[in-house]
């Protein structure tokens, strides 16, 4: 079953399912009014990060690989923007988004190392 799961091996993989479950967390700190707006957009491009890393791992050629590992990339960039943008509503406070910043830099780190090798193999 690994064979058609490989993906589960990865640890930047590993690392942004942690990252959803913590921006989950966050969301319970949101106001009720919340729901159905920044919160329901946070819980899109937070879950899009470790689907789409799946979904290219699961992809024949290095090139479509490379395109969901970007497409991860960018939805780690939307989740900061709309964190930061919390904080400044005063849904979250700074050490959150401090450990939120901590955990975005940590998985683009990884995708970024696992871009790379791609491209060079």
């Amino acid at each position: 079953m690994d064979e058609y799961f490989s993906y589960r091996n990865l640890r930047v993989y590993q690392q942004a399912k942690k990252f959803v479950l913590y921006v989950y967390a966050l969301l319970r700190l949101f106001p009720k009014e919340e729901q159905y707006a920044l919160c329901d957009q946070l819980r899109r491009a937070v879950v899009s990060v470790p689907s789409n890393i799946a979904e290219g791992m699961g992809r024949s050629s290095t090139k479509e690989q490379i395109h969901f590992m970007e497409i991860a990339f960018g939805s780690l960039n939307e989740v900061m923007c709309q964190l930061e943008l919390a904080y400044e509503l005063h849904f979250i406070n700074e050490s959150q988004l401090v450990e939120a910043e901590d955990q975005v830099k940590a998985v683009a780190q990884m995708l970024a190392g696992l871009r790379k090798s791609k491209r060079t193999s």
